[in-house]
């Protein structure tokens, strides 16, 4: 196939339709593609550090799954969409769609394809059509192909600093402010970062309110995985640089911000890595 791999919804009913709390339809795992024409164009580095070839397909080493909280879902917007598994009522913010697992990728045509799915759902993601408020959350769950979870934790940990940063509002939030330094320690489940099985669970991103939102998000968790998996000894100042693109499109150009926001991250580090509380960051932490 020269346009490679194509996503479609399955036509399973259950998956258009609002679940009861924790009944929805199980995600499917949707990173492997057996067509070569999906890496086309991505880097030797980037094939090697992102992508395995195995069994005759091409598997994405991170994954990502998105949790979209809404206060109401847009009328005629609850369907079957490539994107989701489903749908189920959530307890703290009313509704809830769930991405099913998604590959983590560097740009590129599957990256592409990614993002595409993104805007086909755009009626449920964007608070234009389904709102949202600061009860919702955005949890962001991350997989690396060979890592436990709690060894996924450990590697990102030393770059988690600009979530903390972008996220600082929610540091208090009694859902997700346990173990807020990331450390291998018992605490509930209400983590920051919640270890399951092979999987790490950000709880502390914020709602989501459009769908540019949820790709900028997507291409810093990737920088995120990938430079702290694959430059385990890399620069924090190397990590900065290359996200600092990113960040600056989150805000749409505003420099001030951004550097407000790295100066920041650097702050959160700091914390995260040695206890310390910076004044400027103590508000955030009480």
């Amino acid at each position: 196939m020269q346009t490679g791999i194509v996503y479609t919804t399955t036509g399973e009913s259950s998956r258009g339709e609002v679940s009861s709390y924790h009944r929805k339809p199980q995600p499917l795992f949707l990173n492997k593609t057996k067509h070569a024409i999906d890496i086309a164009g991505l880097k030797k580095a980037e094939q090697r550090t992102a992508i395995k070839f195995e069994g005759g397909d091409y598997e994405a080493k991170f994954t990502i799954g998105f949790e979209v909280e809404k206060n109401q879902l847009s009328r005629n917007a609850v369907k079957e969409y490539e994107l989701f598994c489903g749908f189920e009522r959530d307890a703290s913010c009313g509704y809830e769609a769930v991405t099913h697992v998604l590959p983590l990728l560097p740009a590129g045509k599957w990256r592409t394809k990614v993002f595409d799915l993104m805007h086909k759902a755009e009626k449920i993601i964007d608070d234009r059509y389904s709102p949202s408020d600061k009860r919702c959350g955005g949890h962001i769950t991350i997989a690396c192909d060979g890592l436990t979870g709690e060894q996924l934790r450990a590697s990102v940990r030393k770059n988690a600093g600009i979530l903390y940063a972008l996220f600082r509002n929610r540091l208090e939030n009694r859902y997700c402010n346990g173990n807020n330094r990331m450390q291998d320690i018992y605490a509930d489940r209400y983590q920051l970062s919640l270890a399951k099985g092979n999987c790490l669970e950000f709880r502390l991103p914020s709602r989501f309110e459009s769908v540019k939102q949820m790709m900028r998000r997507y291409e810093l968790f990737y920088e995120l995985v990938n430079y702290s998996v694959t430059k385990p000894n890399g620069s924090h100042e190397g990590f900065v640089k290359i996200i600092t693109p990113i960040v600056l499109s989150m805000y749409n150009g505003d420099t001030d911000k951004t550097n407000e926001v790295l100066r920041l991250a650097k702050l959160f580090r700091a914390y995260i890595l040695k206890g310390e509380i910076h004044q400027d960051i103590a508000r955030f932490l009480r």
